[in-house]
């Protein structure tokens, strides 16, 4: 089971980031909530093949190439606006 601390330090890890994480009072709520696949495996013959850092950091990857597409489009067309 990953926690929400776990969870955050991956993804600092996975950005390349320098962030220090403050742990804040809140509500206790659920203390924790873990998957049981056993009976996914059963039913459908089924169970995960990515760990979670891999799936994160693949991710991770795609969000960021599309915020350079949509970074470039929105360059040119802030760019055709200006030219016309």
């Amino acid at each position: 089971m990953v926690n929400i601390k776990q969870l955050a330090e991956m993804i600092i890890k996975i950005a390349s980031k320098k962030l220090s994480i403050q742990l804040v009072k809140g509500p206790l709520g659920v203390r924790g909530r873990c998957s049981d696949n056993q009976l996914i495996k059963e039913k459908l013959h089924w169970e995960p093949t990515t760990k979670l850092y891999d799936g994160l950091l693949k991710t991770y990857k795609w969000i960021e190439k599309q915020v350079k597409i949509t970074r470039k489009i929105f360059s040119y067309i802030i760019y055709f606006q200006y030219t016309q």
